[in-house]
C-alpha cells in the first residue's frame, strides 16, 4: 500500500506542539529523557512511516483527511530528520554531561517547531536554499 504524498496539517501541528511541550517540560523538570518522546516518534516515522504522535492525533480528526490543509510529505520528512538529529545531539549532550550542548540543540528544535507553528517553516527555507545551491552548482558544471 502506498502512502499519500501529503499529511493533514493538524497532524503536523500536533507533532510540533509535542516537540515544543516536551522540550519545555524537560527544562522545567530537569528530565532530559522526556526528549525521548518526540525522538522515538520521529525515528519511527522516518524509518517505518508510523509516527505514534500523529497516529494518536488522527483519532481526533472529524473530517476526511483530504479536507484538511495538507503538508508535503517529503518536506515533513526533511524537517523530521532535522528534528531527530537535534534531539539526538541534545540527548547525547546531556548524557555526556555537556549540558550546554543538550540545552542548545533542544532549544534549536523547540524554536524551529514553534516558529513553524506560527507560520514560517525554517526547514522549508533550508531545503529550498539547498535546492537552489544544487541547481546553481549544476549550471556551472554543465
Amino acid at each position: 500500500m502506498t502512502r499519500p504524498n501529503a499529511i493533514p496539517r493538524p497532524l503536523v501541528r500536533t507533532n510540533q506542539w509535542v516537540i515544543v511541550t516536551t522540550v519545555l517540560l524537560s527544562f522545567v523538570t530537569h528530565q532530559p529523557l522526556l526528549l525521548l518522546i518526540p525522538l522515538i516518534a520521529g525515528v519511527l516515522g522516518l524509518f517505518t512511516g508510523f509516527n505514534p504522535i500523529m497516529r494518536f492525533a488522527k483519532l481526533f480528526l472529524h473530517k476526511p483527511l483530504s479536507e484538511y490543509a495538507l503538508e508535503d510529505r517529503e518536506q515533513q520528512n526533511f524537517n523530521q530528520i532535522i528534528a531527530v538529529v537535534c534531539l539526538s545531539l541534545s540527548l547525547l549532550g546531556y548524557m555526556t554531561h555537556f549540558a550546554i550542548i543538550g540545552i542548545v540543540f533542544s532549544l534549536l528544535v523547540a524554536l524551529a517547531a514553534f516558529i513553524a507553528i506560527l507560520g514560517f517553516c525554517i526547514g522549508c527555507f533550508l531545503r529550498f536554499q539547498w535546492s537552489q545551491y544544487r541547481y546553481r552548482r549544476s549550471l556551472r558544471h554543465s
